[in-house]
């Protein structure tokens, strides 16, 4: 079997770019180039990685059988943690990347915050659990604090920051799938 030629048909459908799927990954996009031109093979924790941020797992991959997984705990989460942007973000749902919409806890340390997103189609909720917000889209800024959600179109550049003081935690849901 070229599993390679299979994940990249699993990329495309999940309309990740490799660079977009070696960071979910942690790894690099030369790995990912060469993993689905078969070049090299991953080891089987790197395989269940790649399947796990692609919304799958080994049975489903070599099986092709499929079985919804409905409840999920903290040990099926994705986690990824950014030193520069002082943020740890968790796909609560890993394998969201192939629904309607992707829930995702995101963390953000005393001044932390997140890259800025490019419009996009679809729309952008979130909650927030600690702490406060400022909720930066296009030129406008908005703020949130603990108890408080948020909900717009992502037709322009978005971004969060958090409080110096307090730092936040929030639950943020994107539709389609984009984090």
């Amino acid at each position: 079997m070229k599993i390679g030629e299979k994940i990249k048909e699993l990329r495309i459908q999940k309309s990740l770019t490799q660079e977009e799927l070696a960071d979910r990954a942690e790894l690099s996009k030369g790995f990912i180039s060469q993993l689905e031109r078969d070049l090299t093979s991953p080891s089987i924790a790197t395989l269940v990685d790649i399947l796990q941020c692609l919304g799958t797992n080994l049975e489903e991959f070599f099986t092709g059988s499929s079985s919804e997984q409905v409840v999920f705990k903290k040990t099926d989460y994705f986690e990824k943690y950014d030193s520069e942007l002082k943020n740890e973000i968790k796909w609560i749902i890993p394998n969201a990347q192939k629904n309607m919409m992707e829930p995702i806890l995101l963390t953000l340390e005393p001044g932390g915050s997140t890259y800025p997103d490019n419009p996009h189609e679809g729309e952008e909720f979130g909650f927030v659990l600690s702490g406060s917000i400022t909720l930066h889209i296009g030129n406008k800024t908005f703020k949130a604090k603990k108890g408080e959600s948020f909900y717009f179109t992502a037709s322009m550049n978005h971004y969060i920051t958090a409080s110096d003081k307090s730092g936040a935690s929030l639950i943020w849901v994107s539709t389609p799938p984009s984090f």
